[in-house]
C-alpha cells in the first residue's frame, strides 16, 4: 500500500533528531498503550502483517500527527472491530466478549513470540552474489517493499530462510494466508536507489521476499 507511513527516501522531513539516552517510554500512558495493545493480541484475531495494515491505513493527516504509540492506539479500535471483539458502529447489541486470560497465560504467550520462519518444499530462486531487479508495484494492501527500492538493481548478499509472506497474511480473516517465501537480504548502491543525489560510497540492504524480485542480468 503506497501511503505516509512509507517514509523511506521522502523529503521535507528534517533531519532524524536522535535523544541521548532515550527511555523505551516517554510517558505512563505510552506503557499502558503497548500493554493493552499486547494483551488485545493474545486472543489470536489479527496477525501482526494485519495490525500494520491497519495502522498504516489510517488517514494521513492522523498518521503524521501521531506520535509512535498514539498510532498504536489509534488503530486498535478498528482491528477490535474488524475482529469482533467490539460492536460496530452499526450493529445492535453487545459482541460475546473472548475468555479472559490471566497475566499467566498472556506472559507465557507473548515471551513465546510467534516465529514466523517456516519450512518450504521449493528451492531459494536466488543465491548469494546473484544480482536482481525488484519489482515496480503498489499493491492495495501492505508490503513490506518500500517505494524508493522498488525498480532497482541490487545484489543477494544473503539467504534468509522461508518465511510467512506479509502481503497475504495481511488480508482479513478468512483471506490471511500464511504460507511462507523465501527471504534475502538484498544490497543496493546509494546512487541506484538515490540516482545523482545517491552517495557512491553509501549502500543500504533492505529484506526482501522472492516475489519481490526478478533476476537481473
Amino acid at each position: 500500500m503506497d501511503g505516509v507511513h512509507d517514509l523511506g527516501g521522502m523529503h521535507n522531513f528534517g533531519p532524524v533528531q536522535l535523544e541521548a539516552d532515550e527511555p523505551v517510554f516517554h510517558a505512563d500512558w505510552e506503557r499502558r498503550a503497548l500493554a493493552i495493545v499486547l494483551a488485545a493480541g493474545t486472543h489470536g484475531r489479527w496477525s501482526i502483517d494485519r495490525s500494520r495494515f491497519i495502522r498504516e491505513s489510517l488517514p494521513p493527516t492522523t498518521y503524521l500527527n501521531s506520535s509512535y504509540y498514539e498510532i498504536w492506539v489509534r488503530a486498535l479500535p478498528p482491528l477490535l472491530r474488524e475482529s469482533g471483539l467490539l460492536a460496530a458502529d452499526d450493529q445492535d447489541g453487545e459482541p460475546e466478549p473472548p475468555l479472559a486470560k490471566d497475566w499467566v497465560t498472556t506472559r507465557a504467550g507473548l515471551e513465546s513470540g510467534s516465529p514466523y520462519d517456516r519450512a518450504v518444499d521449493s528451492p531459494a530462486a536466488f543465491a548469494v552474489g546473484e544480482r536482481v531487479r525488484t519489482l515496480v508495484m503498489h499493491p492495495p494492501g501492505h508490503t513490506r517493499l518500500p517505494r524508493y527500492a522498488r525498480g532497482k538493481v541490487g545484489q543477494v548478499v544473503a539467504v534468509r530462510g522461508a518465511h510467512v509472506f506479509p502481503d497475504r497474511n495481511a488480508l482479513p480473516k478468512p483471506l490471511a494466508d500464511g504460507r511462507a517465501e523465501w527471504l534475502y537480504t538484498v544490497r543496493f548502491s546509494g546512487p541506484e536507489l538515490f540516482r545523482e543525489h545517491g552517495d557512491p560510497t553509501a549502500s543500504v540492504t533492505i529484506d526482501a521476499f522472492e516475489p519481490y524480485l526478478r533476476a537481473s542480468s
